[in-house]
Order: C-alpha cells, then structure tokens, then sequence
C-alpha cells in the first residue's frame, strides 16, 4: 500500500495532490465524451471559512477538478461536505440519489447533464479504478 500523506478533501493540499494523481495517468485515461461544466458549492465544510466553491470540467475531453468556479457552467451543485466526500471519494453514486431525494443536493441548470456524467463516471477501466484508490488513499 502507498504510504502517501492525507490531507482533508477539498483542502487545498489536496487538490494538488489530485491533481498530480490524475495527471501522472492522463495519457492512460480515457477521453470523456459526455462534455459538462460544472460548479460545485460545497458547504459545512470544517475548514477555512465553511464554504469551498469548486468545479468539475470535461469539456477539454479529460476531467479537470479544481477550486473556483468555470464561467457558463452547465449546472451548479450545492452540498454538504459530508455528501460530497462520499460521492466524489467514496465513489458512492448511490449516496448522491439518496441526497437529492432527501433534499441535501440542490442543482441549479441541466439535471440531464448530472445524469449523464453519473452513468459515464464509474471507474469501469482498471486505471480509473487506480485513480479512484490513489486519491482515496490521500483522503484524510
């Protein structure tokens, strides 16, 4: 098992460290064909000021998470931090429908987008499951 440090997801440290995972395997990682722009508010976070605004962006063809927000996204998603981490670390899908459906996922634009990208997100390919359990393995 890799001995890599952890850091709180969402933490700044830690989208460094995602960030380099995913670009030591960008050659190896499928294009993705469902194009979306997608902002992310995160809140009840327990760090900095409580609030992370992030994005998600594959209309380059490869995913590109970051802080911030993109201009013209397609939708915007708001949720707790709780929620977030166990959809985007944990990899939990079914975790996300449970949250929209109890009301502690708001989504602002195209639904239909966010449906999409659920059902192409799926680490299905060896090296997408790698880069799920490289950036689980830096999740504090």
């Amino acid at each position: 098992m890799n001995s890599e440090a952890k850091y709180p997801f969402l933490s700044e440290q830690w989208i460094e460290e995602a960030k380099k995972i995913r670009a030591e395997y960008e050659s190896r990682t499928p294009q993705n064909s469902q194009p979306i722009k997608m902002n992310h508010v995160i809140v009840d976070v327990p760090f900095g000021e409580g609030t992370v605004k992030t994005h998600l962006d594959t209309s380059s063809g490869y995913l590109d998470i970051d802080l911030g927000h993109v201009d013209s996204p397609d939708l915007t998603v708001t949720m707790d931090y709780e929620t977030a981490r166990t959809i985007l670390v944990d990899g939990n899908p079914q975790a996300g429908i449970q949250a929209f459906m109890a009301g502690k996922i708001k989504v602002e634009g195209d639904i239909t987008k966010l449906m999409m990208l659920q059902n192409t997100s799926v680490p299905t390919n060896p090296v997408l499951s790698e880069v799920a359990a490289r950036i689980q393995a830096i999740t504090e």
